[in-house]
């Protein structure tokens, strides 16, 4: 027969089991969100002179990618090229009220210089001949400079598959609109070049600028390089 006794130390027991703290339970971390996966037009390019290899899953975020959105710049022409150094983007002004907007990566020189020019010309897979000022600062690069002819066309030429040549007042500026951006550095600064596209959207851009196109390069205040870049 249980005792009275028993019920009582039963009790105190509980009470002070009940006081006790209790262990929390492990939280397991949220899992980053999911990008969506790439538009088509991202996929491996196989009839240039030069395969161009898909862009990875998962590394250019969706407000990077080549995408028709509203005009920003309602003042400039049905043609003319924006270029966005802050936030690393390019604009092509549409019709109807529209722009294609394109994710780039920009250099130190997108920062140094900003004002009107025009597209002189453009090349398909184009020589890369390193500035004076480049070689001086690196002669690793003479073998590429203006001098020595600059670099043969190919998967390893920094101005990539296609490049659009900026002039002001009949001048060269040496500022390029151009491929070759390696995808993890799509929208950041890096330490050499233009504004660089990807391969992907600088053959599309070369498809549908216009000869004597004016661009716009706006001023932009340059943030830290990106490490390793």
């Amino acid at each position: 027969m249980l005792s009275r006794r028993f019920f009582i130390a039963a009790g105190a027991s509980a009470g002070v089991a009940a006081c006790a703290p209790t262990e929390p339970r492990p939280v397991a971390p949220a899992p980053p969100p999911a990008i969506p996966l790439l538009p088509a037009h991202y996929g491996a390019i196989t009839d240039e002179p030069w395969p161009i290899p898909a862009v990875p899953e998962g590394v250019v975020p969706p407000r990077l990618w080549r995408q028709e959105v509203a005009n920003p710049y309602p003042d400039q022409p049905e043609g003319a090229l924006v270029v966005d150094p802050q936030n690393g983007l390019l604009y092509l002004i549409s019709a109807n009220g529209t722009a294609l907007r394109y994710g780039a990566g920009t250099g130190r020189e997108a920062f140094a210089w900003s004002g009107d020019a025009v597209v002189q010309f453009t090349r398909e897979w184009p020589r890369w001949k390193a500035p004076d000022s480049m070689v001086a600062r690196d002669p690793s690069l003479e073998p590429y400079s203006v001098a020595n002819g600059g670099m043969d066309p190919g998967p390893d030429n920094p101005l990539g598959a296609r490049a659009l040549y900026l002039f002001q007042n009949g001048k060269d500026t040496l500022y390029r609109i151009h491929g070759a951006c390696e995808p993890e550095y799509l929208g950041k600064s890096v330490s050499a070049g233009c504004v660089r596209l990807l391969d992907h959207d600088v053959i599309d851009l070369h498809k549908r600028v216009r000869h004597h196109a004016p661009v716009t390069v706006l001023p932009a205040k340059a943030p830290p390089l990106v490490a390793g870049a």
